[in-house]
């Protein structure tokens, strides 16, 4: 079996970086002979994942004005509202490699949960023109974030493997017969444990994650986390590892969380991991920390693996469906709205330190059975075979 996946915008999104890195693996282990390739809109930050059998460029490509393809897609639209031509040729650096695989599996999570995306709905369109089988890999997506034209893409698909109940729910509630539920990919990741860093606390470090989407979410969020990192200083004799997980331009969680560590480093007691880690080394760090504090999803997700103690800040279904998948409850997530309230944000995080041994035990019991879960994909996509 020969499999593409698509719908990626690179590795320096980790965890993009984790879905393609553990998918793979599983995806090997478990499908003999199989091969796995990966379109990229940015294929050079992927050179950290041996395991794949290619990287293809799958950036856009321009039209250049006046050309014979801007002459044509600008008839059509103007004549039909027909964007088809267009997007075609936008995205011909992926489209023009369908024809050598078997099944293009779609793998950007949430990449369903912003809006309308025509770019995806055509190369759907034309892997299933192909002839090809086509997956949506690990999705997350919400019901405000369903269209009538979203849900008529959804149904060109082979199979849609939902990383988490709410999302299985949701969609199996729209119709959608070819809906299987898996957990996301990146449970299983491996972890690589670089040396700790100089201030960290073996056994009493706590990892904090923030980022730009957020804050651009909530304006007043970043005062409230200022806040929260002041009481856990006051309250406790534990180091705070601020840790980025998205370090792309425009995107770039160092950037806030550089901007904590300049107000607090007088402490000595907050520590700001490097820009440049890969995923598996990101997960080392947060393997072994007391407990964590993430906005990013597949940072949470680290945590989630290793049975440590974690608080979701400010995010959507995937969030609220993963904690309810492990606990059957979402809990110690907050969504975007709450996390304006320092008051709030300290409240769940000392409910998070005063139940800490029982959290553990939960994750501990819930872990192993949500890794099963994550192999459960495999095993749905070799059906397709």
């Amino acid at each position: 079996m020969k499999i593409m996946m698509f719908a990626h915008g690179g590795s320096l999104n980790r965890g993009c970086e984790a879905i393609v890195r553990s998918s793979t693996k599983l995806i090997k282990e478990k499908i003999t002979g199989s091969k796995v390739y990966l379109a990229s809109e940015k294929p050079q930050t992927d050179l950290v994942i041996s395991a794949l059998d290619g990287i293809y460029d799958g950036s856009k490509s321009s039209i250049r004005k006046y050309s014979l393809d801007w002459l044509v897609s600008s008839f059509q639209y103007k004549l039909r509202q027909d964007e088809t031509y267009a997007l075609g040729v936008i995205e011909q650096n992926i489209i023009n490699r369908i024809k050598d695989v078997d099944v293009c599996l779609s793998i950007g999570g949430d990449n369903y949960c912003y809006g309308e995306q025509p770019n995806w709905y055509e190369i759907d369109r034309r892997v299933k023109a192909q002839g090809k089988k086509l997956v949506l890999w690990g999705c997350s997506i919400g019901e405000e974030d369903m269209s009538e034209r979203k849900l008529a893409d959804l149904k060109l698909f082979d199979l849609i493997v939902a990383r988490e109940t709410l999302t299985y729910e949701m969609l199996k509630n729209k119709g959608l017969t070819s809906v299987r539920l898996a957990a996301d990919p990146a449970f299983t990741m491996e972890q690589e444990q670089l040396p700790l860093p100089g201030g960290w606390q073996k056994g009493n470090t706590v990892g904090i994650n923030f980022s730009p989407l957020v804050w651009k979410r909530n304006q007043n969020s970043r005062q409230a986390v200022k806040e929260l990192i002041k009481h856990i200083l006051a309250t406790s004799g534990m180091t705070v590892a601020l840790t980025p997980h998205v370090i792309e331009g425009g995107n770039n969680d160092y950037e806030v969380l550089e901007s904590f560590y300049e107000e607090f480093k007088y402490t000595g007691r907050v520590i700001l991991l490097p820009d440049n880690l890969t995923a598996i080394q990101y997960k080392g760090y947060i393997a072994r920390m007391r407990f964590f504090i993430g906005a990013r999803t597949h940072a949470t997700i680290a945590a989630y693996s290793n049975c440590i103690p974690t608080m979701v800040l400010g995010y959507s279904v995937k969030s609220k469906g993963i904690a309810k998948d492990i606990f059957n409850e979402e809990k110690l997530v907050l969504g975007i709205d709450e996390i304006s309230s320092s008051t709030k944000l300290i409240h769940h995080y000392d409910e998070m330190v005063g139940e800490e041994e029982d959290i553990k035990r939960r994750l501990s019991q819930a872990i192993p059975k949500i890794k099963l879960m994550s192999y459960k994909a495999v095993d749905y996509l070799s059906e397709l075979a």
